[in-house]
């Protein structure tokens, strides 16, 4: 049993920022990478950021420049701080995690997302 818990979400004003956490938690042998996506009314859930226990990361380039994503690899937390928010950035970001339960037993966790509003 893995629990991915995220937290942060809330309506802000274009420009604004807010900061998204994700803490893993269960029978976790090691993780080997977390991220976040996102999921637009009406669009396909898409990537946003991924960072590795080995330390790289990896965005999407929409939010190249505005979002950062970093690690607490003891506390199995990822965060994401959203600067520069726009209006096109509102949707429910889902945190992700690929980990091992046992070995060689491996596989991807989501949480259950949180809703970011940024309006105009």
């Amino acid at each position: 049993q893995v629990d991915l818990v995220e937290s942060g979400g809330g309506l802000v004003q274009a420009g604004g920022s807010l900061r998204l956490s994700c803490a893993a938690s269960g029978s976790i042998l090691h993780i080997v990478a977390m991220g976040w996506y996102r999921q637009a009314p009406g669009k396909q859930r898409e990537l946003v950021a991924t960072a590795t226990s080995g330390g790289s990361t990896n965005y999407a380039d929409f939010v190249k420049g505005r979002f950062t994503i970093s690690r607490d690899n003891a506390k199995n937390t990822v965060y994401l701080q959203m600067n520069n928010l726009k209006p096109e950035d509102t949707a429910v970001y889902y945190c992700n995690a690929r980990l091992y339960t046992a070995p060689g037993v491996w596989d991807d966790y989501w949480g259950k997302g949180t809703l970011v509003t940024v309006s105009s």
